[in-house]
């Protein structure tokens, strides 16, 4: 049998004057060149652009931009020195309004495109008081020698660091933090982890702080081995420590071979393993690799949403609970609630936040939605889920079927797999949809979901 021949109309290294017509759910932008798709990351729509191809296949083509000829009336000069070579953030040069709009039209196209929900016209989306300055916590790759680290994040697409002194995102102290680390790794030559060959001690740092408690926790991944006394001696400075607000210092033990951040034993360094977050008069206690919203004053708006879509008299299971930042804020308001875990530390942050909250009316049950959505024996109206990027297992889809909850709230980092399993959840509607910019300039948007039990048609 001969094979089709595809008529793919450009080849590798062919230089195109292209116009980028809109952007595409990555963020990047999507140019047309007789018919056949191409991307062009860092294009933004209104674009005119000279670039060179240099990736095809049968769908798609990508292309890498050389020379910029018109700029789209979108344009803003965004403030951080490597944004054109860093993957962290996609949008600080596209206007706030557009990041907006772009945000919301993902969603939709989502929603329409694979689970076929008729969606309303304009869906509201909640924005960001500070677009600069907000995510509190920041996670670092380490790369390099001791002597001169590379400290910063991946480029995108690659393994390659893209080193800053600051991030325009994350919260000052975090940079501040970094590099009072980062001098202290250089003064001591503190050997770094190197991925091919598993020799090295530093594979990367953690940096969570809150703007409300002033509290910093910090995490130093490691590979096996121990730091130098003299390190460790000045990583403790009093002064260093109180002008940073640290409260504990922790080494993270990770001896996998793998671009997973954390390994799972943490020794205490110096002082404690968990700091303070404050938020609409709760304290959060949280440990190093517990979840909890990069975007504080966000969380409060998604946290009040929610709020406001559940009512007192009700049960309601928070899971994929992290923390137990959605359960402590609704027992607050006087729900019953149960939050529901594997991560064992964040279940036990929950409930010390919980005690010295003195909530007496949410539990922690730590292990899977599945094994422990079914066993309860009471009855459950609300169900809120808020999983990772790749969405609800079969099995936790199932789950909420046959628990047959009232409603159910689906709280999502990611449309597409927030679209699939809308689709999966037979017997419910979807009722209102908001949007909430938790994540300014960059691509990614949190979406709330209320969806209601459909009233099932009696028998003759």
């Amino acid at each position: 049998m001969t094979k089709l021949k595809l008529n793919i109309p450009v080849k590798r290294g062919d230089r195109l004057e292209l116009g980028v017509e809109t952007l595409a759910s990555s963020g990047d932008g999507l140019c047309r060149h007789e018919g056949y798709t191409l991307f062009a990351p860092g294009g933004l729509p209104g674009d005119r652009v000279l670039a060179k191809v240099i990736k095809i296949t049968p769908r798609f083509g990508v292309v890498d931009i050389l020379k910029r000829i018109d700029l789209s009336k979108d344009r803003v000069d965004p403030p951080c020195p490597v944004f054109f070579k860093c993957g962290g953030c996609k949008f600080q040069d596209l206007s706030y309004e557009k990041q907006l709009q772009f945000k919301v039209q993902v969603v939709k196209d989502s929603l329409q495109r694979i689970a076929h929900i008729e969606i309303p016209e304009n869906i509201e989306i909640i924005p960001a008081d500070t677009g600069y300055q907000y995510r509190n916590k920041g996670s670092f790759a380490v790369t390099g020698k001791g002597g001169k680290p590379q400290i910063g994040f991946y480029a995108e697409g690659s393994h390659d660091i893209a080193d800053s002194a600051t991030c325009d995102i994350l919260l000052p102290k975090i940079n501040e933090t970094k590099e009072w680390l980062r001098q202290l790794v250089e003064k001591y030559d503190i050997s770094i982890y190197n991925e091919s060959n598993y020799r090295g001690l530093l594979r990367g740092l953690i940096t969570r702080h809150s703007i409300s408690t002033g509290e910093t926790l910090v995490g130093l991944v490691t590979y096996k081995g121990k730091f130098p006394r003299g390190f460790l001696a000045e990583l403790t400075n009093e002064n260093d420590l109180k002008n940073l607000g640290i409260v504990g210092l922790i080494q993270n033990v990770n001896m996998q071979n793998t671009n997973v951040i954390m390994g799972p034993e943490d020794r205490v360094l110096w002082g404690k393993n968990r700091y303070k977050e404050n938020l609409g008069g709760l304290t959060f206690h949280l440990s190093l690799g517990s979840f909890f919203q990069v975007h504080s004053g966000q969380a409060e708006k998604l946290y009040t949403l929610i709020s406001q879509w559940t009512e007192e008299g009700q049960t309601i299971i928070d899971a994929y609970s992290g923390s137990g930042g959605i359960a402590l804020w609704l027992a607050k308001q006087g729900r019953n609630v149960i939050g529901i875990e594997k991560f064992a530390p964040a279940m036990e942050d929950a409930r010390l936040s919980a005690e010295s909250n003195g909530l007496s009316n949410c539990r922690f049950l730590t292990g899977t939605v599945e094994e422990h959505a079914l066993a309860l024996d009471e009855t459950i109206h609300t169900f809120i889920v808020d999983p990772p990027r790749k969405g609800c297992s079969e099995e936790v889809i199932k789950a909420l079927i046959n628990a047959q909850p009232q409603q159910i709230i689906y709280v999502s980092c990611n449309p597409s797999t927030l679209a699939r399993d809308l689709e999966r959840l037979d017997g419910y509607r979807v009722e209102d949809i908001r949007l909430i910019d938790m994540f300014p300039q960059t691509q990614h948007v949190e979406t709330a979901v209320r969806l209601t039990k459909v009233p099932q048609e009696k028998a003759g």
